[in-house]
C-alpha cells in the first residue's frame, strides 16, 4: 500500500470514527426526547434553529440546510410540529412567494422544558464514547473546538 493509499485508509477510518459517534449520540438523543418530551432529534433540531434566530423565524431552505432534510421531508416535517402547534409559518412581507416558520410559545416551552434533557443525554453519551478507545480522540478533539458566540 502506498502513501496515497495510507491517506484514503485513514480519512475512512477517521469516517468511520464519526460516523460511529454520531450514531451513538444521535441514538441516545433520540430514546430520551421522545420518551421525555415525545420529540424527535431533528424535531429538537428545528426548534433549536428557530429559537437561535433573530425574530425567532427561518425559511424553509434554511431549516432544510439546518436539519440536513430535503425540501419535501422538511415540509412534512414543519407540518408535523405546526399540527402539534409548535411552530406557525408566516407569509414574508417583502416577498409573497416566501415563507418563514417561527416559534410559538408552545414551541418555544417545549424547547425549554427538552433541553436540559438533550444537554445530559449529550454530557452523559460523550463521557461514555470517551471511555472507548477508538471514540476518545474524537472526544476529546470535540472539548477543544472553540466556543461560538450566541446571537442575541
Amino acid at each position: 500500500m502506498g502513501i496515497a493509499d495510507d491517506a484514503v485508509e485513514i480519512r475512512a477510518e477517521g469516517w468511520r470514527t464519526l460516523a460511529a459517534l454520531h450514531g451513538l449520540i444521535d441514538s441516545a438523543l433520540e430514546k430520551a426526547l421522545q420518551a421525555g418530551h415525545e420529540l424527535s432529534v431533528v424535531e429538537f433540531t428545528v426548534l433549536d434553529a428557530l429559537s437561535r434566530q433573530d425574530g425567532w423565524h427561518m425559511r424553509m431552505q434554511q431549516l432544510a440546510r439546518a436539519t440536513a432534510l430535503s425540501s419535501s421531508a422538511t415540509t412534512r416535517l414543519v407540518n408535523r410540529l405546526e399540527d402539534r402547534g409548535l411552530l406557525t409559518r408566516i407569509i414574508c412581507a417583502d416577498d409573497r412567494r416566501g415563507v418563514y416558520t417561527e416559534l410559538t410559545p408552545l414551541g418555544e416551552q417545549l424547547l425549554r422544558a427538552a433541553h436540559p434533557t438533550h444537554d445530559a443525554t449529550l454530557e452523559t453519551t460523550l463521557a461514555h464514547a470517551a471511555e472507548q478507545a477508538e471514540l476518545a480522540p474524537l472526544v476529546e478533539a470535540l472539548h477543544h473546538l472553540p466556543a461560538r458566540p450566541r446571537s442575541s
